[in-house]
């Protein structure tokens, strides 16, 4: 009996492009900008678009422009920080609550409960109510808040590859733990936690925003979209642009991560084979068989 095959689809580029581009301007940012994002010249404050400022300037004379770009660079950094420390805390408590068992996973998957009760948002704010604001404190409360839902995805992982009869034979014959975990556990926790972390990333990055808007996250003259969105509420009037431009930029970098994280998710999804792409092997198949065996009629 014949079973259905699944394809692994690429990834689009309309999912792929917007997130390389945004990348791209964060890494070049020096490069990219045309003036110095906190140099300012008050005589030339809250000016329209020019060939010298493309985009205008801020209440403070500031380049747009520049300011933008380089908040790309604030907020993807701080992005990859936290993604990359919640990960690493996560699958390290997660593994080690599925892999050991008994008091030790009680007592770990306890903790991951309680950090999951809370909104993550509501966490990073009473941390850095007692730690104090500031960009690095952003970041720490931030790992503290995401780490936990990691935790729980490859403490399920790890409960559930143990057990497998790879796994029980690799132990029988001799293999060490850690050998056990690095060859066998691992590449099946980071393939899962991978795809959601994908998916954090818009999340994050709107999470930067908001301590940053709030004045609990990046503070001034550094450049972030957030800090930039609360500058320019007092100009809205005289110059929207000071507050509609960080808050497209905002949203298209949410957007864009946000649909990376879908076409990755997607993809891990199995997809039977159509049926205009199994006739031509059922008619390649039903052709061979009858060069074998003349004797079947055509129908």
């Amino acid at each position: 009996m014949n079973r259905l095959r699944t394809v692994k689809l690429g990834l689009s580029p309309y999912a792929v492009c917007p997130v390389v581009f945004f990348v791209l301007l964060a890494l070049f940012a020096p490069q990219i900008a045309s003036h110095d994002p906190a140099q300012q010249a008050v005589a030339d404050a809250l000016q329209g678009p020019s060939m010298a400022h493309w985009l205008g300037t801020d209440y403070l004379g500031r380049d747009l422009f520049s300011r933008l770009v380089f908040a790309a660079r604030t907020s993807l950094v701080a992005m990859a920080v936290v993604l990359a420390s919640a990960l690493a805390i996560g699958v390290l408590i997660g593994s080690l609550a599925g892999y050991v068992g008994g008091w030790i996973d009680l007592a770990l998957v306890g903790v991951i409960d309680i950090m999951m009760s809370l909104p993550s948002l509501i966490i990073a704010l009473a941390l850095i109510g007692i730690v104090g604001p500031g960009y690095g404190a952003m970041i720490a409360a931030l790992t503290l808040a995401w780490w936990a839902n990691y935790a729980r995805m490859s403490r399920a992982v790890v409960a559930g590859e143990v057990h497998q009869p790879h796994v029980e034979a690799a132990r029988v014959i001799g293999a060490s733990s850690l050998w056990i975990f690095c060859r066998h556990i691992l590449p099946g926790v980071l393939g899962v936690v991978l795809v959601y972390a994908s998916a954090d990333a818009g999340a994050l990055v709107l999470a930067i925003a908001t301590l940053s808007f709030l004045g609990l996250g990046v503070s001034p003259p550094t450049p972030e979209w957030g800090q930039m969105l609360v500058d320019g509420m007092n100009y809205l009037e005289d110059a929207p642009s000071l507050v509609i431009l960080p808050g497209l930029a905002l949203t298209l970098v949410v957007v864009s991560f946000n649909l990376l994280g879908e076409a990755i998710a997607l993809q891990k999804l199995p997809r039977a084979v159509r049926r205009r792409a199994l006739s031509p092997r059922i008619r390649a198949r039903a052709e061979e068989e009858r060069r074998v065996n003349p004797d079947v009629q055509r129908k």
